[in-house]
């Protein structure tokens, strides 16, 4: 099976996995990003080269406390609980941040530093993404707003992909990704809002006007977050961030365009449901 072919049967796998995984609930939902998250953590903290368990203990702490957030758990009014636990959560993390400087022989801030990216580089991307299927106008888990924003993440990677492959002539960064065009990037801008004229179609949850504004957002903050993570690969001097998916390199090599538009796409969808 040659390299082309690797890419594509696991690449229709992964779709399968996040497509399967919403529509069969939260709790299968919930299950796949939590592996994500702490399969990218790991890639993550090879990368810069960080010895600690903190980004994990920080990480299971942020996902349960919003797992525990989506579904009242907690016998509250709704307006209190949501305090009481993003004050566990705050109180967690800086406990957390804390504890890694004191019990570290090596520079603080360096140390400190590399766990707090970690942080806010991966685990809160995922812990905003679980909360993105309850908001809308119900603010019931809904599948086909997850869905469709992956739709358009899949959108914007194949086309701005295929295009820059085809007719890409004019580097965007070339001293972060050289293979990135400004042909491929305003061909997946296109194809991106295109598909999210046919999402808005078929998702009602939310309005046409929000998924063309999330179409732009994944456009932009996708393509960031791919440059993003060329840039630490770059200075890390590797080329892919694991060799755990055949064909595409890393799980972090997937999935860093959804990262880095996670937390735009909730503040938006959060401001405006």
């Amino acid at each position: 099976m040659n390299n082309f072919t690797k890419r594509i049967v696991f690449g229709f796998i992964y779709v399968a996995l996040v497509i399967s995984a919403s529509l069969l609930g939260p709790l299968f939902f919930y299950s796949l990003f939590l592996v994500f998250m702490l399969i990218c953590l790991y890639e993550f903290i090879k990368i810069i080269e960080l010895k600690s368990i903190y980004p994990y203990l920080l990480g299971l702490i942020s996902f349960f406390t919003t797992v525990i957030s989506n579904n009242n758990l907690i016998v509250f009014k709704d307006d209190m609980s949501e305090k009481i636990i993003l004050s566990v959560l705050v109180i967690a993390v800086y406990f957390a941040f804390i504890l890694a400087l004191v019990s570290s022989r090596k520079i603080g801030i360096q140390y400190l530093g590399k766990n707090f990216l970690s942080f806010i580089y991966i685990v809160l991307p995922f812990s905003l993404l679980i909360k993105i299927p309850y908001l809308n106008f119900d603010g019931t888990f809904d599948t086909s707003i997850i869905i469709g924003i992956f739709i358009l993440i899949w959108s914007n990677d194949v086309f701005a992909f295929l295009i820059g492959k085809n007719f890409g002539k004019h580097k965007l960064i070339e001293r972060v990704s050289p293979n990135k065009t400004i042909e491929g990037f305003l061909g997946g801008f296109i194809f991106t809002f295109i598909a999210g004229y046919v999402v808005a179609k078929f998702c009602f949850s939310i309005q046409p006007l929000q998924w063309f504004t999330i179409a732009i957002i994944v456009s932009i903050f996708g393509v960031l977050g791919d440059l993003i993570e060329s840039m630490f690969k770059r200075q890390a001097h590797i080329k892919d961030s694991s060799n755990l998916l055949p064909g595409h390199g890393g799980f972090l090599d997937r999935l860093d365009s959804i990262i880095f538009a996670t937390p735009f796409i909730f503040i938006y969808l959060f401001l405006t449901t």
